[in-house]
C-alpha cells in the first residue's frame, strides 16, 4: 500500500463563480393573475360611467364613484409596481427601474389609493362590519408602506424588506377577497331563510364582511409567517 492509497478520497467541488440563483416560477404566475384581475376589474371604472360601477353608491355621497375610480386606478398602479418590485431579474439588472417602481408603488399607488379607501370605506354600502374592515385595512396598508419607505430612506434595508413584504400582502389581498366572496355565498346562501330571516341585505352584508376581514388578515398573517420562517439547512 502506498502513501497515495492512504489519502482521503478527493472531493470534486463545483467551480467558483456566481451562486446558483433560486428559480421563482410563482412570480410569473402572480403576474398573470394580476393582469387577469385588472383586465376584469378596471374597465367599468376607466369608462367613467357611474352606471357601470360594481359598488352601489351610498345615499348622500354623490362623489362616491369618483373616489372609487381613483382608488381602483391607483390601486392598480400599486399592484403592477409590486410585481415589478419583487421580480429578482429587475432588481439585479435594472436597479434604477427598481427604485422608480418603488416610488411609483408608494406615491402613485398605495398612498393615494389608501387615502381614497379611507373615504369610500367609511361610507361602504355593505354594512358597519365591512366599513370597519375597510378603514382599518386602509390604515394598516398606508402604515406598513410608509414604514417601509422610511426604512429605505434611512438605509435600513432589512427593515425595509420586511415592511414591504407586509405591504405587498395587503396590496394583493383584494384578489383573495374576490376568491373568498363566492365561497362565503355558497356556504351562507342555504341559511338565508333561517339565519338571515329571508333578508338578502343581511345575507350580502355578512358575505361582504367575511370576505373583507378574512382576506387582508389572512394575507397579513401569511406574510408574517413567511418572514418568520426558519432558513433551510444546507446538507452536505
Amino acid at each position: 500500500m502506498t502513501a497515495t492509497d492512504l489519502q482521503p478520497p478527493r472531493v470534486e467541488h463545483p467551480p467558483a463563480g456566481r451562486p446558483r440563483r433560486k428559480r421563482r416560477p410563482w412570480i410569473g404566475v402572480l403576474g398573470l393573475v394580476v393582469v387577469a384581475f385588472l383586465a376584469y376589474s378596471l374597465p367599468p371604472y376607466l369608462s367613467l360611467d357611474p352606471a357601470q360601477s360594481r359598488v352601489p353608491a351610498p345615499a348622500g355621497f354623490g362623489a362616491h364613484y369618483w373616489f372609487l375610480v381613483g382608488h381602483v386606478v391607483f390601486g392598480s398602479i400599486a399592484m403592477l409596481c409590486a410585481v415589478v418590485q419583487i421580480w429578482p431579474w429587475v432588481r439585479r439588472r435594472f436597479s434604477v427601474l427598481h427604485r422608480y417602481a418603488g416610488r411609483g408603488y408608494v406615491f402613485g399607488g398605495v398612498l393615494p389609493s389608501g387615502v381614497m379607501a379611507l373615504t369610500i370605506g367609511a361610507a361602504s354600502p355593505f354594512g358597519p362590519a365591512t366599513r370597519a374592515s375597510d378603514v382599518l385595512l386602509a390604515v394598516v396598508w398606508i402604515g406598513t408602506t410608509w414604514a417601509g419607505f422610511r426604512a429605505a430612506r434611512e438605509r435600513r434595508f432589512a427593515d425595509h424588506r420586511r415592511w414591504m413584504v407586509r405591504s405587498f400582502a395587503l396590496t394583493m389581498s383584494i384578489i383573495l377577497n374576490r376568491l373568498i366572496s363566492p365561497l362565503a355565498i355558497i356556504l351562507l346562501e342555504p341559511q338565508v331563510p333561517t339565519t338571515f330571516g329571508g333578508s338578502q341585505v343581511a345575507f350580502m352584508q355578512s358575505v361582504a364582511a367575511i370576505a373583507a376581514w378574512a382576506s387582508w388578515t389572512l394575507a397579513l398573517i401569511g406574510a408574517q409567517l413567511w418572514l418568520d420562517r426558519k432558513p433551510r439547512r444546507v446538507t452536505a
